[in-house]
């Protein structure tokens, strides 16, 4: 194939990537305040807070996976 067919794919592919980035930069104060999965990790002791997300980062990883596949395919 020709090389400038290719830069040509891999620039709109990088265009693509960022108007997605651009537009998760937009919401991210709107998903931050998604409300707490049963399985997330808070621990609180006097001025420490620990949050980690654990039911929210394997529930997105699976529907990442799921829409991963099927674009696939």
């Amino acid at each position: 194939m020709n090389p400038l067919a290719e830069l040509g794919k891999s620039l709109i592919l990088f265009g693509v990537l960022l108007i997605v980035v651009g537009m998760v930069t937009l919401l991210l104060p709107k998903l931050s305040q998604l409300p707490r999965l049963p399985g997330d990790i808070l621990i609180r002791r006097g001025n420490f807070t620990f949050y980690f997300p654990l039911a929210t980062c394997l529930l997105l990883s699976l529907l990442l996976t799921l829409i991963f596949n099927l674009l696939r395919r």
